[in-house]
């Protein structure tokens, strides 16, 4: 596809999607006044969607911005395929659900239902991570479209079949974000080509600190995007434990680096010191305590650090992944400690900490299932997870590889699709 069908299509899926719409949403009972007295939910809901909304334009979009000839189309396409994923992924997840339900109903949409678009969102900007700077938006658009099936299919068995909880995503989002995109990269990757253009892939000091920008941000608002959807005790719960983890993973990431790299490394401090905040996103409504959140973080900063100086290198050299923004180390490795952690978690909750609010907290513990039943569907979860994100990856990239649309341009550069004046050329040597 030529880059001059760029504009019909964007504008042809922006007409399917008024057309889904139409036909399959509507609002729900608390958006028009139909439910007796009046509904607190965009009281409670809307200041957390607004936080995980910031992290999404801003915090992911900036963040990708280290590229020295790229930073345009990483904050531009962010900006893009997150206004098209919202929208995609709530018609897409509600049809999705339907199946799994056996049953079809109208998707009613309230300020939830923009934050679970707006997860969907993260799990896709995540695979774009892996794949910056050396996919075409006409690439991207397809990956897209594909990722969010398989992330609604994951999502739906996750959530309506083993009625595993997984509050901040460690699973369905980091973890089916970063293994998609990585399955992606490892077809779509020309090795030719990416070593031909190596010199455009780094960084300077302003690209840097413009992505730092993006790493205050989401390290800021993390909580909001563990706690968005949780309720009561819990919500405050997953408040402090996901601070503290943040702030942990934060040091671990500054100590290790320093004694890596003799100096601290900026690729490192972008990334690591927000490795907490996925880590504990599984456990962050649990009562693991204070000191548990702290070891999670330290853990996980530790990890995503000699992640990003020893074991991307060497998955490129090995095993031919290219991990643009080395989404292994920040969402893969970290959400699958989340993940395992929430499963522990889980198989060791009980009545004296809980008591009836259990149920709020694992649904299908009202009796059915006992905690160590419930740590079982937890594991059963991230493994599921794991095989549809790599296969789903994997099937995606096949199909994007034709030759009707593979990207003959030259990796990361801006040049073939937005306007540069000359302060921009400067700025980007």
């Amino acid at each position: 596809m030529t880059d001059n069908m760029i504009s019909p299509l964007i504008l042809f899926i922006q007409v399917l999607l008024f057309i889904g719409y139409h036909l399959f949403t509507d609002y729900s009972s608390e958006a028009v006044g139909t439910i007796e007295g009046v509904s607190n939910d965009i009281n409670q809901y809307y200041p957390f969607f607004q936080d995980v909304h910031v992290m999404i334009f801003i915090g992911f979009g900036y963040l990708m911005t280290f590229i020295k000839k790229y930073s345009f189309s990483s904050v531009g396409y962010t900006f893009l395929i997150g206004a098209f994923i919202i929208q995609y992924s709530i018609l897409m997840n509600g049809l999705i659900h339907n199946i799994f339900n056996n049953h079809f109903e109208k998707i009613y949409l309230d300020i939830k239902t923009l934050i679970t678009g707006d997860f969907a969102t993260g799990a896709v900007l995540i695979s774009f991570g892996a794949l910056l700077g050396k996919v075409s938006l006409c690439q991207l658009i397809l990956i897209s479209i594909f990722e969010i099936i398989f992330y609604s299919i994951n999502e739906s068995i996750g959530v309506i079949h083993y009625q595993a909880v997984d509050m901040g995503g460690s699973m369905y989002v980091h973890t089916f974000g970063a293994y998609f995109g990585l399955s992606v990269s490892y077809i779509l990757t020309d090795f030719v080509k990416l070593r031909r253009n190596k010199d455009n892939e780094k960084s300077t000091k302003y690209s840097d600190t413009f992505a730092m920008i993006g790493t205050i941000f989401l390290w800021m608002f993390w909580p909001s995007f563990n706690g968005a959807l949780a309720l009561g005790n819990s919500q405050h719960r997953v408040v402090i434990n996901t601070i503290l983890s943040l702030t942990s993973s934060c040091m671990s990431s500054f100590a290790i680096s320093k004694y890596l790299n003799k100096k601290f490394d900026m690729v490192d401090i972008q990334n690591a010191s927000l490795a907490g905040g996925v880590a504990v996103g599984s456990s962050a409504d649990l009562v693991i305590g204070p000191s548990m959140s702290l070891l999670i973080g330290m853990i996980s900063g530790i990890i995503s650090t000699f992640g990003y100086n020893k074991i991307q290198p060497f998955i490129e050299n090995k095993f031919k992944i290219h991990d643009t923004c080395g989404v292994n180390n920040l969402h893969g490795i970290p959400g699958i400690i989340g993940g395992i952690s929430g499963a522990i978690s889980a198989s060791f909750t009980s009545n004296e900490l809980y008591g009836d609010n259990i149920q709020n907290i694992f649904p299908a513990m009202n009796g059915s299932r006992t905690n160590k039943e419930q740590g079982y569907y937890q594991f059963m979860a991230l493994l599921t997870t794991l095989g549809i994100s790599i296969f789903g990856g994997l099937f995606t990239g096949l199909i994007v590889n034709r030759r009707y649309c593979k990207n003959s341009r030259n990796y990361f550069d801006d040049n073939y699709n937005w306007k540069l004046d000359e302060t921009s050329i400067q700025l980007n040597p």
